[in-house]
């Protein structure tokens, strides 16, 4: 078996006095792995420790590639190779597409699988809107512009908190459609979702997490084929068969 790509280890995080992560841990290869669970369960948490991203305070260990990244700077977080998509999207209203993307490709070094000019192939909605503001943009425009940015470090591994929220079911089934092709690629994707749909469409392996706690692991046919699960840890109606 190969090396896991991301190692999470006995992982805590707070904010203030409150505990959000409780001795978290799981390992991923290079694969899609899904986290799953309710509004409040800290998936955005965990996300925030993996990038170094305040407020938590975390204690524990996440190693990338065999760096450990707690106390790690945001940004060389992201040097390593780890790409985050935030729930959100995070785009500056007043920057272009083609700014927000030529920004991020002026910054990396070294060979590099991801230009602007491959971003706007991946999405060709964004070419045609290249001159257009962040908040010109829908929102399944702003979700491909965040993806695109994120892609331009050339990463290893790529997190995504939340990639479906308010979009359309019909830009919801390109964005898997691009997620798969991305997988296919070689690169590891950790999303962290909401939508049953989407994280079962995307990932096998299914990490659910409750209180702030990996409560489970099963996979994408097991928990589609569970009402009973899909209630508990979701509170959705069971998927359509």
């Amino acid at each position: 078996m190969a090396d896991p790509i991301l190692v999470v280890d006995g992982l805590n995080a707070f904010y203030g006095g409150a505990q959000a992560l409780e001795d978290v841990s799981f390992e991923m290869e290079r694969e899609s792995v899904a986290i799953i669970g309710r509004n409040g369960m800290g998936k955005t948490t965990l996300c925030q420790a993996i990038m170094g991203i305040s407020p938590p305070h975390a204690k524990g260990s996440i190693r990338f590639a065999g760096h450990e990244l707690l106390g790690m700077a945001s940004y060389k977080i992201a040097a390593l190779g780890i790409g985050y998509v935030p729930q959100g999207r995070r785009l500056f209203p007043s920057l272009t597409v083609d700014e927000h993307l030529r920004m991020v490709q002026s910054s990396s070094q070294g060979e590099r699988r991801w230009t602007a000019s491959a971003v706007y192939e991946l999405f060709p909605r964004l070419a045609e809107r290249k001159r257009n503001g962040g908040a010109e943009l829908s929102g399944g425009e702003q979700q491909m512009l965040a993806i695109g940015r994120a892609l331009l470090i050339n990463p290893m591994l790529l997190v995504m908190d939340e990639p479906s929220e308010g979009l359309a079911p019909a830009i919801i089934e390109n964005l898997i459609e691009v997620f798969r092709t991305l997988e296919q690629e070689g690169l590891a994707i950790l999303l962290v979702e909401q939508n049953l749909g989407v994280a079962t469409a995307l990932a096998q392996r299914q990490l659910v997490m409750v209180a702030g706690s990996i409560f489970a692991e099963t996979t994408a046919r097991e928990l589609a084929s569970d009402p009973e699960a899909q209630r508990r840890f979701l509170g959705v109606e069971p998927l359509a068969h």
